[in-house]
């Protein structure tokens, strides 16, 4: 299942606006808060769809039969871009765990890459939704690698992968991988220029969200 946020038109749009907005995209509070308010809509969307169990909650003046959610989500991000986007879900699926993978475009000369992954903490997944957080997805590589070896912890009961922009070709990559995972993502962008990065895009995540990096 493929849900973009933006298809309707909401403050979704708006958000997404700036982030790209290279006038506004300077001010890196607002850039991170804007990737934590898509995540929290999508939060808010998933939890539509997990698992519920019946409750009884005590009143000052009586009780009443409610629901909640049966089984608490894993989320997870590949730092260090992913972290807002993966702030925003959090705050809205409060009680979950938490899991991170540390992966990155390794550039060479010319510019190309390869996907490095050096570093992944995560608890069991085994029986529990597995959300993962990639503010971009590109050619859907990195993705790819960090599902692979989240997958070592367990067999969630079901996948979702939240981007606040995706290329049309990463989204595409990611549904031959993974058939029954459930992508939802602010917009989708049709190119991806011969390097590998989304065209219009909104530029380097991690370095509007934190700064720029030094290249090693």
């Amino acid at each position: 299942m493929l849900t973009i946020l933006s298809q309707n038109f909401s403050l979704v749009n708006e958000w997404i606006n700036e982030l790209r907005n290279i006038e506004i995209q300077h001010d890196r509070m607002r850039f991170r808060r804007n990737m934590e308010r898509i995540g929290e809509i999508a939060a808010f969307e998933i939890s539509k769809g997990l698992e519920q169990r019946e409750v009884e909650i005590q009143t000052p003046l009586d009780t009443i039969k409610s629901r909640e959610i049966a089984v608490q989500p894993v989320i997870t991000t590949i730092l260090r871009a992913g972290v807002p986007l993966f702030e925003g879900i959090l705050n809205y699926l409060d009680r979950a765990d938490c899991g991170f993978v540390a992966a990155y475009r390794k550039h060479d000369a010319n510019d190309y890459f390869s996907i490095k992954q050096d570093y992944l903490t995560c608890p069991n997944i085994e029986g529990r939704p597995l959300i993962v957080a990639d503010p971009m997805l590109a050619t859907g590589a990195s993705l790819i690698e960090a599902i692979k070896d989240l997958l070592t912890n367990g067999n969630p009961t079901q996948l979702h992968i939240v981007a606040a922009i995706a290329s049309k070709q990463g989204v595409e990559t990611i549904q031959n991988a993974y058939p029954d995972a459930q992508i939802w993502v602010g917009a989708i962008d049709e190119h991806l220029t011969s390097k590998g990065y989304i065209t219009p895009g909104l530029g380097d995540a991690g370095d509007l969200s934190y700064g720029e990096k030094l290249q090693r």
